[in-house]
């Protein structure tokens, strides 16, 4: 029996929290995908997300105290299984994949830098942690490329809700670098593909990209994300569902599946890029 107690992990840059249980699917996961680790990055992501089917839902998972590096595989919400995947896809396609260098792959996408100092160093809007890994390499925001259009973004809803996250209530000092760190995301230049043009831009988008679902609600960049994939001919995705509770291919189509929620206007594209 492995219990699901958390103990302190250690890494170059703190503190983070694993349970037995993480490093068992690890294990499972290095040892079942291995045959596969030479296939093209796509179709790897797919079948990284694949593997995680029927996991559980569950928010929140990130926020501990103090801030370090949450490794869970046991339990996602939608951006816990992206950054899982890619992380996870990354480390297989090393010479020789560890559970450390898996650990080192996650926080290099999860924090600024690849640093952990406090709360502020998460990336915790999704069109900065787009900007901050491809800078790095690590990702291709393709949307532009593949037909998108000018998307203006204006985040603010951290620096204008801190009593909705407890680092930010109370850590006043925390809101301010939120705020400064909104402005700069709000200066770059974004696109996206509308909703109704989707299925247009459908050859353009492959197996194993991430698509991040753009949301009008005030002060949001992105409310949702997956990887995608084709069944058959049905462009869908991958994704840890609020609805479903557990990790799912959609049964949805794509364009289908954004035009029935209110918020949503398109998405956002996102190639995760080999790794070394």
């Amino acid at each position: 029996m492995i219990l699901n107690l958390f103990f302190l992990l250690r890494t170059s840059s703190g503190a983070g929290y694993v349970t037995e249980a993480d490093r068992a699917i690890f294990d499972r996961y290095v040892s079942e995908m291995s045959a596969d680790k030479s296939l093209p990055t796509g179709e790897l992501m797919v079948k990284t997300a694949r593997f995680f089917l029927n996991t559980p839902y569950v928010a929140a998972t990130l926020e501990k105290e103090p801030e370090g590096l949450v490794i869970n595989l046991r339990e996602m919400d939608c951006m816990t299984l992206v950054e899982n995947v890619v992380a996870l896809t990354r480390t297989l396609q090393s010479d020789s994949p560890s559970f450390d260098a898996f650990c080192k792959n996650l926080q290099a996408l999860r924090y600024r830098n690849g640093e952990i100092h406090d709360y502020t160093d998460r990336l915790h809007y999704t069109t900065d942690w787009i900007f901050e890994n491809q800078r790095k390499g690590w990702v291709k925001d393709v949307t532009r490329e593949i037909g998108g259009v000018s998307l203006p973004v204006s985040v603010s809803f951290m620096s204008t809700h801190p009593n909705s996250y407890k680092p930010l209530k109370e850590n006043p000092d925390f809101v301010a670098a939120i705020a400064a760190k909104e402005k700069e995301i709000n200066a770059r230049s974004y696109y996206y593909i509308p909703e109704a043009d989707i299925n247009k831009r459908a050859a353009g988008i492959k197996d194993g990209d991430v698509v991040c679902f753009v949301t009008t609600i005030k002060g949001l960049d992105i409310s949702h994300v997956g990887v995608v994939c084709r069944v058959g001919d049905k462009l869908t995705f991958i994704h840890a569902s609020t609805t479903s509770k557990k990790v799912i291919v959609n049964e949805v189509p794509l364009q289908e599946y954004v035009e029935g929620i209110k918020r949503n206007s398109g998405i956002m594209i996102v190639r995760s890029l080999a790794g070394h």
